[in-house]
């Protein structure tokens, strides 16, 4: 399946048989994914064709014409950029057929137990236990915090500490946890911006069957790395239109407001538009790469691009709206489904883009990453590498 009007054809045939205005969304989106119209570049039978990945735009565009629902996509966000494609290299058969067509549909949401409190930059030094018991399940112990849209998931991939006496990498496997399983405790914690979209996860005596590990036992830190290399892509290598993102509203607001203008600001708004475009070319030309294999640590940039350029641009907006910039509409602490940048005020850009320097990995590790597997420097000594975790000094 190679042909791009081969792919309109079948786009045609699904909208013939579903037509998008007397057929319900989530009917029409389990079709989609039958038909293998979902991402066209996995499997037959798993939402896909085995096309190349550069055909996904094809199907998207007809279906896009036609009026046709779409997945919601920003809601899981985490599902469909990470959680699907580690379950699609690591999942069993089994595991694939279950999770990974209502992840698609949106009809499950999934979230990440990753980080710790006191495994956060150092992620492999987490300590959240999973202890083998005789029937063969999981018993898991400890916390997580951080986790994006917790209290919306039906899913988390977690990872825990099934070997303390080996070093630290080493000592981990990976899971698929039920976040309606007892002894799964979700809390808000409550952000700059007033809203809770992150929470932090209490696991007590949480129960994992062995069916839900991905990978195999000690593995987990490879699992891992196939989830975050995705997570930055996803992250940093979004499909944005010229003026997307960040970019769009600050030089919306520069043409409709010629009263705000000084000549300092439009200095800078040129500079930021220039290296917006620039990094929105690299994410295409990135995502073009991902049609040959997996992400690559090439993924570790574009986050970092991401992340200064929305802080640069939504503090260049404020400092364009003056007082006005500085005024906030709604501090009420409510528990979002998705982080909305452009359909909020600037007030809230500025102040929600302070956190993408930290999450899906913080400036200073994906610097190291950048620099030791981008760059071939040499690496930062560790003293760590070779000790069992519980051994070392926490």
């Amino acid at each position: 399946m190679s042909s791009a009007e081969e792919l309109r054809r079948l786009t045609r045939e699904l909208l013939a048989a579903h037509p998008p205005a007397s057929t319900d969304r989530l009917d029409f989106l389990r079709a989609r994914y039958d038909a293998g119209l979902a991402w066209v570049h996995y499997p037959e039978g798993l939402g896909g064709l085995g096309a190349p990945r550069s055909l996904q735009a094809v199907v998207d565009a007809e279906l896009e014409a036609a009026g046709a629902p779409d997945n919601d996509s920003r809601r899981n966000g985490i599902g469909l950029g990470m959680a699907a494609p580690t379950i699609l290299k690591y999942g069993t058969e089994e595991q694939k057929q279950r999770y990974l067509r209502p992840l698609w549909t949106g009809e499950e949401v999934w979230c990440q137990l990753f980080s710790e409190p006191g495994a956060g930059s150092d992620l492999a030094a987490l300590g959240t236990r999973a202890v083998r018991q005789d029937d063969g399940d999981w018993v898991v112990n400890g916390q997580k915090v951080w986790t994006s849209g917790a209290h919306n998931s039906r899913w988390a991939i977690l990872i825990a500490r099934t070997d303390p006496d080996v070093p630290k990498h080493a000592g981990i496997t990976y899971f698929v946890c039920d976040m309606t399983d007892p002894g799964v405790e979700v809390r808000p914690l409550r952000q700059i911006t007033g809203e809770a979209e992150f929470n932090e996860v209490f696991l007590t005596d949480v129960r994992i069957p062995d069916s839900r590990r991905l990978g195999e036992i000690g593995d987990g830190w490879r699992v891992a790395q196939t989830t975050l290399n995705n997570e930055r892509v996803a992250i940093g290598g979004m499909r944005l239109p010229r003026e997307g993102g960040m970019i769009g509203p600050a030089a919306r607001t520069w043409r409709e407001r010629p009263e705000l203008r000084t000549h300092d600001l439009h200095q800078r708004l040129l500079k930021l538009w220039v290296e917006s475009e620039v990094a929105r070319l690299t994410a295409e030309r990135l995502r073009q790469q991902l049609v040959a294999g997996q992400p690559g640590p090439e993924g570790a940039g574009m986050k970092l691009a991401f992340a200064r350029l929305n802080q640069e641009i939504s503090g260049l907006e404020v400092e364009l709206l003056g007082e006005e910039g500085l005024s906030y509409d709604d501090w009420t602490m409510r528990r979002p489904e998705l982080v909305d940048f452009t359909g909020r005020e600037a007030g809230y850009r500025y102040l929600r883009s302070k956190g993408n320097s930290i999450e899906g990995g913080t400036t200073e590790v994906l610097l190291n990453i950048v620099a030791e597997r981008v760059l071939g420097l040499p690496a930062e000594p560790r003293t760590d590498k070779d000790v069992a975790w519980k051994d070392l000094a926490r």
